[in-house]
């Protein structure tokens, strides 16, 4: 399944990095065919049995990536990619490449922070999320949310690229 999910992977990957850093999008026209196209690859291949991984690593994607959309810390776009992805490798190797592009995005965060001239801005916000969620729960924190005017925003689709594409190595 993995040797044949790589191609149409970079391929989607690869554009959602180019639109997500110059529109800050990634475009539903690119990840629902590819979810698509990925059920039917992973059927047609591996049955149900890989049917039912599918839909694990979709779940993965949506519940991990969805609470950080509901806690206002990444955008839709994000949430459907990483699912979409979870759709063609299956929850575990979706498990490592969310590790790694949590270690990728960390990395682009405190090189945008540095550069920008806000990384104590961020790293105060990133406390303050972690610390008010037995405050506030999974409800967005008013000063963080990226809905917020003259929010700090970072594009992730390169991140979600780095942790996906480096997974394939580790499995």
């Amino acid at each position: 399944m993995h040797t044949l999910a790589w191609w149409p992977t970079v391929v989607v990957l690869t554009v959602a990095t180019i639109t997500d850093l110059r529109y800050r999008k990634i475009p539903n026209w690119l990840v629902f065919p590819f979810m698509g196209l990925g059920l039917v690859v992973v059927c047609w291949t591996h049955g149900w049995h890989g049917l039912g991984q599918s839909l694990e690593g979709f779940g993965l994607g949506v519940l991990i990536y969805g609470i950080l959309f509901i806690m206002g810390g990444m955008g839709m776009g994000d949430v459907k990619l990483v699912a979409a992805v979870g759709i063609w490798v299956g929850p575990m190797q979706l498990l490592t490449a969310m590790i790694i592009t949590g270690l990728a995005g960390g990395l682009i965060a405190l090189c945008m922070g540095v550069s920008g001239g806000y990384l104590k801005d961020s790293l105060i916000g990133g406390g303050r999320l972690i610390l008010g969620l037995k405050k506030n729960g999974l409800r967005p924190h008013p000063e963080l949310a990226l809905d917020r005017p003259g929010a700090h925003k970072m594009p992730y689709a390169p991140a979600i690229a780095i942790g996906t594409l480096l997974s394939f190595f580790a499995h």
